[in-house]
Order: C-alpha cells, then structure tokens, then sequence
C-alpha cells in the first residue's frame, strides 16, 4: 500500500505514495482539517481546486454530531460532505483528552459528557474502531491516551502501557471486521467491488518527552504490524525543541516501510524541518483557525491583513501565488472584507493560507526527487520569519 519512490541524501526525508480505496496519495503530504466533515469555510469543490489530496475528519466529534445513524443512511462520510478522495479519521483521543474535567479513563474505554448537551457518553476502542467503519474511514487512528504535558514519569508510563493494550484492541477489532467482509463477499456476489482496498489502521506512538517510553512504543506497535504509523501527544503545549525530540526518538523504531504521521503540526518550518528527520503526512489546523484572525502565510512569514500598512496595497497577498486571493483580490480589499467583518474575507485567505501549505507539500516533494531538499530546507526555513502574536 506505500511505496517510497526517493529519499534525500543528506536527510531523512523520504518521497512516497500511499494507495487507498479513494486514491493514491503522494508523499509527504499535508492534510486540511475537517473536524466536523467541513474544512472551516472552504467547499470540498474549492478543495479539489486546491489538488488537496486527502482530509482528516474526527471520530469523536462526528459520533456526536451528527451522529451514526445520519452518516450510516448517506453510506458513509465521503457521501455526506460530497468528498471522493481519501479521509483519515482520528480516533478522538485528542479530543477526549481535552475533555479532561468531563471524562474519566479507564482499562475499558473512556467515560465522558460530550461537549454538545453534556449527557453521558463512551468510547472503547471496539467502538472507536466501529465508528470509524461506519464513517467509511481510508486511513482510522488507534484509540490511544494523550498523556498532558508536562507529566510525570509514572503516570506516562502506566498511560502507554494502556495505550499499547488498547491498540491491541484496535487491531483484533480491525481483524476481525476484515474476516468478516472477506466472508462476505464470498457469499455475496451483488457485493460492490468499487470499494477497493480495505481501510487502513494506523498505530498511535506515546510516551511523552520521555526517550525510553518513546522508544519502547515505537518498538511495541511496529511488532504489531499497522499499516502505518503516527506520533501522538506533540504538539500539546511543550516546546518546539521537545517536540522534535519526541519525533526523533520515536522516528528511527518505526519500520521503513510504513507511512509515518506527525499529527496535529505544524507550522511551515516545522513541517519541512520534520519531513527532513522522515515524517510523511501532516495535519494542522493553523491554515484556516490563522486565516479567521486575518492572518496570512507567506514565504517570508505571517502577515495580519487588518494592519494600517495594508490599507492602499494593491498588489495580492503574495506575488507569484496561484490561489483565488492572489489572482484576484488585493491585500487592500482583502483588508477591507476584514475589518468590515465580510465571510469572504475570511474565505480568501483560508483558500490563501490551504493553497500554501499544499503547495509547500509539493515543492518538497519535488525537491526529493530532485535531490535539492537539503538546499531547499535551508532557504525556506532560513526565509520565513514567525511572528509570535499570530501564532
């Protein structure tokens, strides 16, 4: 299912492709975020114009809202948000973690009040997997823990240890629903065979910022044998520092083989910066949260388009850009939209800031192949300046 097609002498930085029942994906790859079947202001339409390759949806929050029974009479997610290609699925335990004061972890799954009305809710594995079958999901997340940052070593290391266990879980389940579509079919000739390849399930490395638990999750869930596999728990309020150091110690006990997956990162620096120690796909949700503060991506950095500079600029929000913002709109008028607080305003520059981070994706790509990543990393790392108030 993944095929590695070029990798950079000077780094880890790998070219790949990722075949799924909705398509094959090419790697590395950037992935907008659709919590919700939605990516925030922007159409799926507008995203095929984009050439974005797949989009991440939400187990959790979907299960909530709208529910499985309104996803299973559309016949999956893909129908529901009118979206042909890829989706991966998160399992929801982010999400679950972020409900700290609402839930409680045990050995058979998590116990919460979901955020919509607050009644009682739970999430076991099996279920996390039965959801994600339900949505129709290409590529479905383990349920795992996310420890918080910071935390103590014990509690990291009893919280990977449930982890690891419920991964297992994840996997019977996984196994178990594929015997049962195998016999399926035998017996069922009207079945659809445009349904291709089956779902894949990717294993979630734990650990926090700690380099043996980091290690030994990588160890235990490659000998599980998923289909890929992602790094958890970054992102999650520590430094950037500890976060690529999670990366680099979970990054060289994953098989090579496997597609590997930061999840929840980052901005443009770090995403070239983490294909450069061997990561594959990314989500984030900055391209489009930045572009609702008026916030643009640039090569140079981030701009704020409500700024009084921008006032009489006609030129587009990047020259040389090929998105709908740049080859129509100026910042001037794009400022406008903004402080008169007009939707399309917002709508341009999530067009604007997606279109960047899709085409950074393929410029590295290309820089892969061409031998040049090394070359490549350090000008656009070397270029862009973070400014820390948008951010």
């Amino acid at each position: 299912m993944f095929e590695l097609t070029a990798t950079d002498q000077n780094t880890k930085a790998r070219r790949g492709r990722l075949k799924t029942a909705h398509g094959v994906i090419e790697t590395p790859v950037f992935m907008p975020v659709g919590t919700q079947g939605s990516v925030k202001a922007v159409s799926s339409g507008e995203l095929r114009e984009l050439e974005a390759q797949i989009v991440l949806g939400n187990t959790y929050h979907l299960f909530v809202r709208p529910g499985l029974d309104v996803i299973r009479k559309f016949g999956g997610l893909h129908r529901f948000m009118n979206w042909d290609g890829p989706i991966l699925t998160d399992s929801g335990g982010y999400q679950i973690f972020s409900l700290a004061k609402l839930r409680k972890i045990t050995e058979e799954g998590a116990h919460f009040q979901n955020h919509i009305d607050g009644l009682p809710a739970f999430i076991s594995p099996e279920i996390a997997m039965e959801i994600q079958a339900t949505l129709g999901s290409d590529i479905a997340m383990v349920l795992d823990e996310c420890p918080p940052w910071p935390c103590e070593y014990d509690y990291a290391a009893r919280s990977l240890e449930m982890t690891h266990r419920w991964a297992e879980r994840c996997k019977a389940e996984t196994e178990r629903r594929r015997e049962e579509n195998v016999q399926r079919s035998t017996f069922n000739a009207q079945r659809p065979t445009e349904e291709g390849l089956p779902p894949m399930v990717f294993g979630i490395v734990q650990g926090a910022t700690f380099e043996e638990l980091r290690r030994s999750s990588a160890q235990t869930l490659a000998a599980m044998d998923f289909d890929g596999y992602a790094i958890g728990g970054v992102s999650v309020g520590e430094p950037e520092p500890e976060m690529m150091q999670a990366v680099e110690w979970s990054e060289p006990h994953l098989p090579k083989n496997k597609p590997r997956y930061a999840m929840g990162l980052g901005t443009p620096p770090q995403l070239i910066e983490l294909i450069a120690r061997g990561i594959d796909m990314f989500d984030c949700v900055l391209p489009t949260r930045l572009a609702r503060t008026a916030t643009a991506f640039t090569a140079a950095g981030t701009l704020n388009l409500k700024n009084a500079e921008f006032t009489f600029q006609t030129g587009p929000v990047e020259e040389g850009c090929a998105c709908e913002a740049c080859r129509g709109y100026s910042r001037a008028y794009i400022r406008h939209l903004l402080k008169a607080e007009e939707i399309l305003g917002l709508r341009l520059l999530s067009i604007h800031n997606l279109h960047f981070y899709l085409d950074l994706m393929k410029r590295a790509r290309s820089a892969i192949e061409d031998g040049t990543f090394s070359t490549f990393r350090a000008q656009f790392v070397g270029s862009y300046q973070t400014r820390a108030e948008t951010l």
